[in-house]
């Protein structure tokens, strides 16, 4: 009988000095445990989001000596949730675990990820207790961000809940059917299954081995816009309600100035209230304006059709590393 094979999905961006020590912990907490070792089979894909350092190459040469490790070589930077979805693209595994390069995801955790999957779990998610590699700081606005994206959302989408996971092959399969360039697979699981009822380990993520984190403000700030927009349509129903607020506001300022000039005759001057007015509902129509503009876009986006990515399928070989496959994913 055969081993079921196991995959390991882990997306890398500028991440050299990380993937030998990941690895390292990979092994150790699959091949060479005891319990795992004889029951499954693994495999290592790559993804290499086209990084710009010699991430790549490290990868390359992990191949060379564990013909298990297999790469997915982004020709250009496609973003996290893209390269993920390549790397589930070419995972073979009846099960997929996917993870992020940086050692933040602790390998650890995988031994009692798959044996929840083994009595029956099909998704398996992680729940981070805390981050050592970040401040208060951003913690708060972490916190403050899911608040804001649940009460806006109409997916709840747990807010300490990373992209470290895993996902029986059932899932990965159906996932394979949402083509969206735009995604956020943490969104899209709660979509499929409420996250109440799947299997949650808690995890303390340690600080990065090396390295610094790719994702600074303005980024955190365009996934935050992305992530609201992708899963719900409340933000156009709150352009609705400010323009509501706008009229209500009008309609009583009118009643005020009908008030003040035929009933109390104190005519003053009206500049200021004209201009405060103005202000404030020009300032409502280009928030609405705004909000409307950025679903138009998506749509825009979306009905181009353009394949998610272009990809490199290396695999090992017993000469030299060989592309098995050039692909781009439709």
């Amino acid at each position: 009988m055969s081993k079921k094979i196991i995959s390991i999905v882990i997306s890398a961006y500028n991440e050299e000095g990380n993937v030998a020590e990941l690895y390292k912990e990979l092994i150790v907490n699959t091949k060479q445990n005891k319990n795992l070792g004889a029951k499954y089979q693994f495999e290592y894909v790559f993804v290499n989001d086209g990084s710009s350092d010699n991430t790549l190459k490290k990868i390359k040469q992990l191949q060379k000596q564990d013909k298990d490790v297999k790469i997915v070589n982004l020709k250009r930077n496609f973003g996290h949730e893209i390269a993920m979805t390549a790397g589930m693209d070419h995972a073979l595994g009846d099960a997929v675990i996917f993870m992020d390069a940086d050692l933040q995801h602790p390998p650890v955790y995988i031994p009692q990820m798959i044996d929840f999957w083994a009595n029956g779990a099909e998704i398996v998610l992680s729940r981070r207790l805390d981050n050592l590699g970040t401040g208060c700081i951003y913690k708060f606005f972490s916190t403050m961000f899911y608040k804001i994206l649940n009460w806006l959302s109409d997916t709840k989408i747990p807010s300490k809940s990373p992209d470290f996971r895993l996902l029986d092959r059932r899932y990965v399969d159906f996932l394979k059917g949402f083509n969206e360039h735009d995604r956020l697979f943490r969104g899209l699981l709660s979509w499929i299954m409420p996250t109440d009822r799947v299997k949650t380990i808690d995890f303390v993520a340690p600080k990065r081995f090396s390295g610094n984190s790719k994702y600074g403000v303005f980024k955190s700030c365009a996934l935050a816009m992305d992530s609201i927009i992708q899963f719900s349509v409340r933000p156009l129903r709150l352009a609705t309600y400010l323009g509501l607020l706008g009229a209500f506001i009008s309609i009583v300022l009118g009643a005020y100035v009908i008030i003040e000039y035929y009933i109390i005759q104190h005519r003053t001057p009206g500049y200021a209230t004209i201009m405060v007015t103005m202000s404030f509902l020009g300032s409502v129509i280009l928030l609405a304006l705004g909000i409307i503009g950025e679903y138009i876009g998506k749509i825009h986006m979306e009905v181009k059709k353009r394949p998610l990515y272009m990809a490199d399928y290396i695999v090992a070989s017993t000469k030299n590393d060989v592309f098995k496959s050039q692909r781009d994913k439709k």
